[in-house]
């Protein structure tokens, strides 16, 4: 049997890169341990909603057509509800993405007139369009909705004094991105998801506070439903769908605000009854049952990011001891060489398309050339390890996910490969 050393130096990984990466892991074991506690806590908080639900293979069936009577996604949608404790879900593989679950949120219950606001700052680079922010087609600023935004202090934290001014009698709608995007701002806790929440609250109860959750779900043993979001967003290839989910977004919180992005969804009159799942409800059901242990393993490999790339003296957020509340490691090199490189190395490091080289491109929805790695088993799926980052100052590389803690482990390694053969890090000195 061949030792592990020589199966990496067979994936060229150079025996420095092994062995640095080998001392950075050792002094994360206590880390990792309490990661693991959180992964219980969330894996029986799963197996509960699905045995309070009476999951059975009988869900697993495909529909087609109208898709009227579909037990699974029936079953599925209060799964969700039960595990994010709120009143109601949808759960469907017609939503396309997380911006898309995002959109129909938004749409669904905004009207001419209403007003949106941001009281974390800029929102992600692809609801910039949705918003109107960014002029498109179909945004909700052509059907009269108004936007208005808050951003965070210098220091991360939220500028309550200028959200009291923010918050009129015109605001049906406050948008809380919990992770960061594009920023290099911290991700929130889902504590202070909740602090944000009771303050707006305070001032305009009946104000609809919608979590866009993804990268966050299963992270903490509390979501943002917990501490009074009326709504939390989310896609099926990020966290919840486990790996497995081929496609799909969620929306879950009060019944009244998920019925109408339902109506939203599919059409008027019809909502919630309508949308065949055509085969995919085991990937489903069996993807969510597995999700705390994916995010897990998404968030030993962020830890495992940030520290070696902060032991290399790159700036990284969070640093190597934060808590986390998201999968997203930003790392940020300060020329675009190293974005490059980095994203080149974790997709060598995939088992899909580990012989493609990434190329930075005019990627549909950003306002500058973005660079993606990801060989991953479902196109686009960033629970897979995966990497990606703008290609504008201060050229930071995004990297998040690894269905299991070995691969993302390699994946880094190999990132650092990249960085050392191209000459912009140095070992042993």
């Amino acid at each position: 049997m061949k030792p592990l050393e020589q199966i990496y130096e067979e994936l060229g990984i150079d025996k420095d890169v092994l062995e640095f990466g080998n001392e950075i892991e050792q002094k994360l074991k206590d880390r990792f341990a309490a990661i693991d506690e959180t992964v219980e806590y969330n894996q029986l908080k799963v197996i509960k909603a699905m045995q309070k639900n009476k999951v059975s293979d009988i869900h697993f069936a495909a529909t087609s057509g109208y898709g009227y009577n579909d037990l699974g996604r029936d079953t599925l949608e209060a799964v969700y509800a039960d595990t994010f404790h709120t009143e109601a879900a949808l759960v469907r593989p017609q939503i396309t993405c997380g911006t898309h679950a995002l959109a129909v949120a938004l749409a669904a219950n905004l009207r001419p007139g209403d007003e949106l606001l941001s009281p974390v700052g800029k929102p992600y680079d692809t609801l910039e369009e949705v918003i109107g922010i960014r002029p498109s087609v179909g945004s909700l600023a052509e059907y009269g909705v108004t936007y208005r935004q808050v951003d965070l202090l210098p220091d991360g934290s939220f500028d309550y004094e200028h959200m009291k001014e923010a918050v009129t009698d015109k605001t049906k709608m406050v948008t809380i991105q919990r992770s960061k995007g594009y920023q290099t701002r911290p991700t929130l806790s889902v504590e202070r998801i909740g602090e944000l929440i009771a303050f707006i609250k305070r001032i305009r109860p009946e104000v609809i506070c919608m979590v866009d959750n993804c990268y966050g779900e299963f992270v903490e043993r509390i979501e943002p439903s917990d501490v009074g979001a009326d709504l939390v967003v989310g896609s099926l290839i990020k966290n919840p769908g486990g790996g497995l989910a081929p496609i799909g977004g969620y929306i879950a919180g009060k019944n009244a605000y998920v019925e109408q992005a339902a109506y939203r969804l599919t059409t008027p009159g019809l909502g919630k009854e309508v949308g065949a799942t055509l085969g995919v409800m085991q990937a489903f059901f069996q993807g969510f049952f597995q999700a705390p242990c994916v995010t897990g393993a998404a968030l030993k490999s962020a830890i495992y990011a940030a520290n070696i790339y902060e032991k290399l003296g790159f700036a990284v957020l969070p640093n190597g001891t934060e808590s986390r509340h998201d999968i997203i490691q930003a790392v940020t090199f300060g020329k675009p060489e190293g974005v490059i490189a980095f994203c080149q190395g974790i997709q060598a490091a995939a088992p899909v398309d580990s012989y493609v080289v990434p190329e930075p491109w005019a990627m549909p929805g950003y306002d500058s050339d973005v660079i993606m790695a990801a060989g991953a088993f479902v196109q686009g799926s960033s629970i897979e390890l995966s990497a990606d980052g703008p290609m504008k100052p201060p050229y930071s590389v995004y990297f998040q996910g690894g269905l299991t803690w070995q691969h993302g482990k390699f994946g880094i390694l190999k990132s650092l490969q990249k960085l050392k053969e191209s000459g912009l890090v140095i070992l042993g000195e």
